[in-house]
């Protein structure tokens, strides 16, 4: 049977589909000609306060109902005379009619218009002293910024978020204890998102994936979020490993290559392994 290869079908994350109101801005043109974009991306903390989002649901359904300070609904009115049973509501149609959460309308009452603008064209090395400042200030605490490729090739998509890392970064997050103090190795770490949520409680993250495109990436991606590391005392080191390969590559000639050192720390002081797809 003759082996079927797809040449050009590209696959982009819905993670880059679905955020609402989300602008991608295009920053550069990375190595190999792909375009760049940077998505932000919002750390909730524990004491976030979620009734604040049904008191702008109220407000949003009174603004859409002028009405609704003077009419009463068909269970408002069972409650005033004592019933106990709230029938459902039903269309013209006969059918439940569910309600939904009202959605802010735009001016135009469709997509912002997004104009893609190419700052410049990166080299081969990026220089990541470039605007680190400028990306410092402007970056608060709880808001990662991520550098990424939109649609890209099976064999690129490490470059784009994807849901798996969003849901390994919220464990991270809800059991920071856990991973307090250890050495962690991320395999496949992609963008590098989730080593970056690591490090917020780690002491020392192994960021690992394969492509020296890949993890330039990553290692910018880590510079421009080293507001969120910095504080917490995590370090992460980005490294180039292939797990079908039995040995690390430790040529200093070869960028992302392993010392002798970080061998001997990753074989001795590792306690977690990590992995998102």
């Amino acid at each position: 049977m003759d082996q079927i290869a797809f040449h050009h079908d590209t696959v982009l994350s819905d993670v880059h589909m679905h955020l609402p109101g989300a602008r991608h801005l295009m920053t550069r043109l990375n190595s190999v000609g792909q375009p760049v974009f940077v998505s932000r991306f919002k750390v909730l903390v524990e004491g976030h306060d979620n009734s604040d989002r049904g008191k702008v649901l109220d407000q949003k359904e009174k603004l859409n109902d002028p009405q609704g300070d003077t009419k009463t609904s068909p269970c408002q009115d069972e409650e005033k005379d004592g019933e106990g049973n709230v029938e459902p509501f039903l269309d013209e149609d006969g059918d439940l009619d569910v309600p939904h959460r009202p959605r802010e309308n735009s001016a135009v009452g469709g997509r912002d218009l997004v104009c893609p603008v190419i700052l410049k064209q990166s080299s081969p090395v990026i220089e990541l002293e470039e605007c680190e400042e400028e990306e410092e200030d402007r970056c608060s605490e709880g808001v990662l910024r991520i550098e990424h490729t939109m649609a890209t090739t099976l064999e690129d998509v490490g470059k784009q978020v994807w849901r798996g890392a969003l849901l390994l970064a919220d464990f991270i997050l809800s059991k920071p204890e856990l991973f307090r103090g250890s050495t962690v190795l991320e395999l496949g770490a992609g963008t590098g998102l989730t080593s970056i949520i690591m490090a917020t409680t780690a002491t020392r993250v192994y960021c690992t994936d394969v492509g020296e495109d890949l993890l330039r990436l990553c290692k910018r991606n880590i510079s421009l979020n080293k507001h969120k590391t910095e504080p917490a005392g995590g370090e992460v080191r980005v490294k180039h490993l292939d797990w079908l390969q039995h040995s690390l590559c430790t040529d200093a000639g070869v960028e992302f290559s392993w010392t002798e050192e970080e061998v001997a720390d990753l074989y001795d002081n590792t306690r977690f392994i990590v992995a998102a797809d």
